[in-house]
């Protein structure tokens, strides 16, 4: 299987999309694509859409059966089609307009702040019955072989069947960042017991351009990307705006955590044990992106990582509230 986005040019693209259409395509354009897929926004007659080239089906899969989680402050947009295209698969969706979640700056971040907990509550309050397995794609999976803490420790592990393995090794060749994956990896697993088995909807990758905010920042205009989705506890979410706040200041500014500790319709049960999930979460995904950043190749980003993931250990558990 191929690693990364396949090479598709605009002519090719365009010139695949007016054959699938049966009718010429206009306004092709390359969009900021992932490092899983290349996108282009273009128009069929009036309607603005989005196809994307990338290298696993069953992503895209997923994306459309995301749709079912649409509703208001959690907009889903609708894909079309999937199929297979230039050796690899093509997915056609809704294409949606904004400003991207991490580009807001600390001076707007009073603005964004609202539609950010609006999103997060409506996750959180998407939520399955407990014996539903974490791994809700494709459906029909098995409870017993897909928990909550089964998923967050399986992010520890290199299991050569996923499309990003060998990463251990790499790490491992930094005696530094071995160490720390090791260290911050027993803390984890240390406090895995701490984790209820929630089924909240974790979208798992709310930064990285899967977010839109309408222009004014007013409210969420999209949510994209939901191959890292999976049922389990909301304060992942949270924990993923939280350890990466340093490189986006306007999220840091918006301060999820406090926000979400104090949202009002939190219960008791909602907020047992936070602090420490919350910690759990946070070196998860440090150590998971210690070794996607070897993986990658990039030195700068696995420094950065390690930084971070360092500073997150040595200070524990934020204080409930702030």
């Amino acid at each position: 299987m191929a690693v990364g986005a396949p090479r598709v040019s605009a002519a090719d693209a365009a010139a695949f999309l007016s054959t699938h259409h049966g009718r010429a395509v206009s306004n092709v354009e390359p969009l900021s694509g992932g490092f899983w897929s290349a996108a282009y926004g273009y128009q069929l007659d009036a309607q603005e859409l989005v196809a994307r080239f990338g290298s696993r089906r069953d992503w895209f899969e997923m994306d459309r059966a995301a749709k079912a989680f649409d509703r208001p402050d959690l907009p889903v947009p609708a894909v079309l089609d999937v199929g297979d295209a230039f050796g690899a698969a093509f997915a056609i969706s809704e294409r949606r307009h904004g400003r991207f979640l991490e580009d807001v700056d600390a001076d707007d971040a009073a603005t964004a702040a609202l539609p950010v907990e609006r999103l997060l509550a409506a996750l959180r309050a998407t939520t399955s019955t407990t014996d539903a397995p974490s791994a809700w794609y494709p459906p029909g999976g098995d409870p017993s072989a897909s928990t909550w803490r089964q998923w967050l420790l399986a992010g520890l592990v290199d299991d050569p069947a996923r499309p990003v393995h060998g990463w251990r090794r790499m790490v491992a060749a930094d005696p530094a960042c071995d160490a720390l994956f090791e260290a911050s990896a027993v803390r984890v697993r240390q406090l895995t017991d701490a984790c209820p088995e929630r089924r909240d909807l974790v979208h798992g990758d709310l930064l990285h351009q899967n977010v839109f905010l309408t222009e004014d920042l007013s409210a969420v205009s999209a949510v994209f990307s939901w191959k890292c989705s999976v049922l389990g506890d909301f304060l992942f979410d949270v924990a993923w705006c939280t350890f990466w706040g340093p490189w986006h200041p306007g999220i840091a500014a918006i301060d999820v955590w406090r926000r979400t500790w104090t949202a009002p319709e939190l219960t008791t049960t909602d907020r047992l044990g936070a602090a420490a999930r919350h910690h759990c979460y946070e070196l998860q995904i440090g150590c998971t992106h210690l070794g996607w950043s070897a993986w990658t190749g990039d030195a700068d980003a696995l420094r950065d990582v390690a930084t971070r993931l360092e500073h997150v250990l040595e200070r524990g558990p934020l204080a409930l509230g702030g």
